[in-house]
């Protein structure tokens, strides 16, 4: 199916509100990335250490600064583009939304599992939280093959 994307209600502002989401995607993403990769160095030093505590404030600044307000603007302007083209029907668009839960759901977990460390607990081993940093790489693939590709 082609759409004319300038006919849902966004109008000829559709193909900046898709700029703007792809790039707070790519911010959200490069977060997702970082955060992960802390917890494996945070996870080596001393808890209460004062490389402990630097790393506790790395962890709060990319959390607070980069992954929630570039996943709550892709969630908005994602949403907007949504209704715009009438996609909830689409059966890629429903399995993309479903990554893109899951996404929300590992940055939870992300937050979750910092405040365990802050806490000075170290309950995953070295080699998970080194699998874990993998996880938003598999799925951004996967979204962007049912963005791209449309396979059903």
């Amino acid at each position: 199916m082609i759409l004319d994307a300038n006919l849902g209600w966004l109008g000829d502002a559709y193909p900046w509100v898709k700029a703007a989401h792809l790039t707070f995607v790519i911010f959200w993403i490069a977060g997702l990335f970082l955060l992960p990769r802390f917890y494996v160095y945070h996870h080596a030093t001393a808890p209460g250490s004062a490389e402990d505590r630097a790393w506790i404030e790395r962890e709060r600044r990319t959390r607070s600064i980069i992954l929630t307000p570039a996943m709550l603007i892709v969630w908005v302007l994602g949403l907007a583009l949504a209704f715009h083209l009438g996609a909830w029907g689409m059966g890629w668009f429903s399995a993309k939304l479903f990554f893109v839960l899951l996404l929300t759901g590992y940055q939870g977990w992300l937050g979750a599992y910092g405040r365990k460390l802050a806490r000075g607990d170290r309950p995953l081993e070295n080699r998970t939280l080194r699998i874990m940093n993998e996880v938003p790489g598999i799925m951004t693939a996967i979204i962007v093959v049912l963005v791209i590709v449309k396979p059903f």
